[in-house]
């Protein structure tokens, strides 16, 4: 298993030199490793994802990357294989689809119970998307896997990553990176569920994001699911990466 090769390293992909019009606002706030002591924790108590961490804590890692990397499919080899790591279940206020399970696909809320529990900082990190419903991440069920000594995966996008640096900044970041910018574009081409205004807009999107790789703490490129989701997996502390189910394992 190769090592997650640091955000200094340039994740081994190359964007094209000149740049697409920007038609989505690059986030203002980059990620930024802070130096105090973590909230709620002593000074020099190890905590789950600093790099001073003890071996075998419990670690939150938060995993972003441009759109079409694949984020989404190398959460779900781990939720496959690795069901000793908690998958994060973002909270909407969106109606459920047919077949979507409260508490499994989302946790559905009303506009108020979402408006409120914003107002009580219970999100790690929430947005408005396309200005119409609310995701977010909620805090207290992060904090209870991780109080259980259960390693906790966030796959989340730029924004998202941005606003939990801030409110739980021990965790470690770690950005998914495409083997090549042709890749990327083949990849999204691929997939078939845009129009060609849609993909135009996505890759332009993730010009922006790849440029913002150096924030995180890791890249990892996603040459393939099964090694990209092994190294995530090692990031993520000593019991997670010591247990894995057969390829038909399926999470309880």
């Amino acid at each position: 298993m190769s090592p997650a090769a640091p955000a200094s390293q340039g994740g081994g992909f190359d964007v094209p030199p000149t740049p697409l019009p920007r038609t989505t606002p690059e986030p203002a706030s980059p990620i930024a490793r802070p130096t105090a002591p973590p909230r709620d924790e002593p000074a020099g108590a190890p905590v789950p994802g600093g790099h001073g961490a003890g071996a075998g804590r419990a670690r939150l890692v938060v995993l972003a990357g441009p759109t079409a990397v694949g984020k989404g499919t190398v959460a779900a080899w781990i939720r496959e294989h690795h069901p000793e790591v908690w998958m994060s279940v973002s909270a909407t206020t969106r109606p459920p689809r047919p077949g979507e399970i409260d508490g499994r696909h989302y946790r559905f809320l009303s506009g108020d119970d979402f408006a409120a529990r914003v107002a009580a900082g219970d999100f790690l990190e929430w947005a408005t998307v396309h200005g119409r419903h609310c995701y977010g991440t909620l805090r207290g069920p992060v904090e209870r896997a991780l109080a259980g000594g259960t390693p906790v995966l966030l796959e989340i996008d730029l924004q998202g990553a941005r606003q939990v640096r801030r409110t739980m900044p021990d965790a470690v970041f770690v950005f998914l990176a495409p083997p090549s910018w042709d890749e990327l574009v083949n990849r999204l081409v691929g997939r078939g569920t845009e129009s060609a205004a849609e993909r135009a807009a996505r890759l332009e999107t993730a010009r922006v994001e790849l440029a913002a790789a150096h924030e995180f703490d890791h890249v990892i490129v996603n040459h393939d699911v099964r090694t990209a989701g092994e190294e995530l997996v090692s990031l993520l502390g000593s019991s997670a990466a010591g247990a894995r189910v057969g390829e038909t394992g399926q999470r309880a």
